[in-house]
């Protein structure tokens, strides 16, 4: 469970600069291909919203994979700049169970929410009224479309704006106020853009977005990616539906009239009013001329080759990241003072013996070595056994302790 706690814990925090990278990867690939089709901006935002989503779960993986690094090169002699990287990385480590405690108080909060909403959905398919009229009108959409699968008409009294729920049982909820105020043409072209969600199986990939916003909710560009996705997913279903209808113009007015009943753009499903409401109304009036440009996509690639390169070089520094550790620490009351040997003593020996010497699991000394001598084989003897009288708090690699090798000096002068 502490090798799970820490991987996870870990991999959240890699992902706040994976994130930016993917982020500012996908910003730049959109901007290039802003005279595209909304289709294919639709896919990479896709593509940039998954990649968020294995990169930090391939780390978890990788981690819980990974041995714990030895700590022989941990040393009393290190630099300062190891000892302090060292330092640094052991108090995020002590803090990991916190973080991920939070992290998944907040998830939890959040798959409360969105079980809310889905509850709720369910609710309305089964109490929601039914119209006849409009279930045949839908229908016949629907066989135009292609779509073979029934999908149900629901009339709900308390909703405020058309609805997509259900991927394998679709239906369609909209709302009472529609029905009444609504012109019958504006009505089925807004009707229309909702089976254009089904045809796409929007609603599924919806609820894996909201999967993704609910693990990585602590990053701006996962928000961000989300929104966009939205976006130019009611761009491609606008398209459709204007298509089906024959009348671009007469979509834009079914959403100039939900402009103007105010109705709330934040669903929990997929919505006729998503998105930027003008740009929608634009792209329907005066559709973008698409344009192929070969510069851009050359430029497309360099991005993209760019991303790559430094995700490979970041797993490559990341193989070269030692652990997350603490070095063993001696308990200076456990330790007694050198006998002086009384040969050396009366020969008035004096010199400086470099040790090495092991430390266990459980801080006791199970062997040392003369890494430097002092040059008088009775002061090294009497160096390693002083040594080996002390106790230690031991070392620890990701809040484990683990046997390791350190380094001291026994100064041996007389005053």
């Amino acid at each position: 469970m502490n090798d799970i706690i820490h991987a996870a814990g870990w991999a959240l925090l890699h992902f706040v600069w994976q994130g930016a990278l993917v982020g500012l990867a996908a910003a730049a690939l959109l901007w290039l291909m802003r005279g595209a089709r909304p289709g294919a901006r639709y896919a990479v935002a896709c593509m940039a919203m998954l990649a968020c989503l294995l990169w930090p779960a391939g780390e978890f993986a990788s981690a819980l994979q990974a041995t714990p690094r030895s700590l022989q090169a941990l040393v009393l002699s290190g630099s300062a700049a190891t000892l302090g990287q060292s330092e640094l990385l052991a108090s995020i480590d002590r803090h990991l169970p916190m973080l991920v405690a939070a992290w998944l108080a907040c998830v939890g909060a959040l798959a409360l929410r969105s079980a809310f909403g889905l509850a709720w959905i369910a609710r309305a398919r089964r109490t929601g009224g039914r119209n006849g009229h409009w279930q045949q009108r839908l229908s016949s959409l629907s066989a135009r479309l292609g779509i073979r699968r029934q999908v149900g008409l629901r009339i709900v009294e308390t909703l405020a704006s058309p609805i997509t729920a259900g991927w394998w049982r679709p239906v369609v909820l909209v709302p009472a106020a529609l029905l009444a105020r609504m012109p019958p043409e504006l009505l089925e072209a807004l009707l229309a853009h909702e089976l254009a969600h089904v045809r796409r199986h929007d609603f599924l990939v919806n609820l894996m977005q909201n999967v993704v916003e609910t693990l990585l909710f602590y990053h701006p560009a996962v928000w961000w990616l989300s929104r966009r996705i939205r976006h130019e997913r009611e761009l491609v279903a606008d398209s459709i539906a204007a298509r089906l209808t024959g009348e671009p113009r007469r979509l834009a007015l079914a959403l100039s009239e939900l402009e103007k009943m105010q109705f709330a753009s934040q669903r929990v499903a997929l919505a006729a009013d998503g998105g930027d409401l003008m740009q929608r109304i634009r792209h329907l009036m005066v559709p973008q001329e698409q344009r192929s440009n070969w510069k851009a996509a050359v430029a497309a690639l360099g991005v993209a080759a760019a991303c790559l390169a430094g995700y490979a070089n970041a797993r490559v520094d990341a193989a070269n990241v030692p652990a997350a550790r603490t070095p063993a620490v001696v308990d200076f009351k456990s330790c007694a003072k050198p006998l002086w040997p009384s040969e050396d003593l009366q020969a008035e020996h004096t010199g400086t013996v470099t040790l090495s010497f092991n430390i266990d699991e459980r801080g006791n000394v199970a062997g040392s070595r003369v890494v430097r001598s002092s040059g008088h084989p009775g002061l090294d003897t009497a160096a390693r056994t002083g040594i080996g009288k002390c106790h230690f708090k031991p070392a620890r690699v990701r809040g484990k302790p683990v046997a390791t090798w350190q380094q001291m000096q026994y100064v041996w002068t007389l005053e």
